[in-house]
């Protein structure tokens, strides 16, 4: 049975014993699925905390749903839509959000980082971001699922994107080598600005 089949059975699996209460079967759909909607969410432009709690509303908006869906294909395909939208609805709302006046939090003492602490990490975090975007799309869809999972599962990775199990390592080590590179040229452009 090929790799894909037999990951489509393997979530057939789970999801009938999830439908029938099994919280292991469960977990398992979320470690299988979790870096696919981080992904989804991410791609959004969503910081980390927001795409965390988007892909949770996700989890918890299925378990209203678990009944409905019939097959591995539609899970997933439910799960990236519901997503997705979550998304799209908390993007817009953040725009329409109104500041707060200064005077309401004057008062609270400040624990974080400092504003140059802070400013330096946004603009880390944005040069990462920049050189990701140069990569292939492949490279960019295998570091983003396997950037947000504490111990990627090769079988989700693979099923994810279309690609065979072996190649996963080492095209994750020739798209790291790609955005270290990236990111050289950046330091290096910057460096003579």
């Amino acid at each position: 049975m090929p790799e894909t089949s037999l990951h489509h059975a393997r979530m057939a699996d789970l999801l009938e014993a999830a439908r029938d209460g099994d919280h292991s079967s469960l977990a398992g759909l979320v470690d299988e699925l979790t870096p696919l909607l981080w992904q989804v969410a991410r791609a959004q432009g969503l910081d980390r905390d927001t795409s965390s709690d988007i892909v949770q509303t996700a989890w918890l908006k299925l378990l209203g749903a678990l009944d409905q869906i019939r097959s591995p294909m539609a899970l997933t395909s439910w799960l990236v839509t519901v997503t997705r939208r979550e998304a799209w609805r908390v993007r817009n709302a953040s725009r329409m959000e109104l500041p707060a006046k200064d005077v309401l939090f004057a008062e609270l003492p400040d624990h974080g980082p400092t504003p140059e602490e802070r400013r330096v990490e946004v603009e880390r975090t944005r040069q990462l971001w920049r050189a990701v975007s140069t990569l292939s799309d492949r490279c960019q869809r295998l570091l983003r699922i396997i950037a947000f999972t504490r111990r990627p599962d090769y079988d989700t990775v693979s099923a994810a994107l279309d690609m065979p199990r072996g190649s996963i390592g080492p095209t994750r080590g020739r798209c790291l080598a790609k955005l270290r590179d990236a990111l050289s040229a950046d330091f290096a452009e910057e460096s003579w600005q």
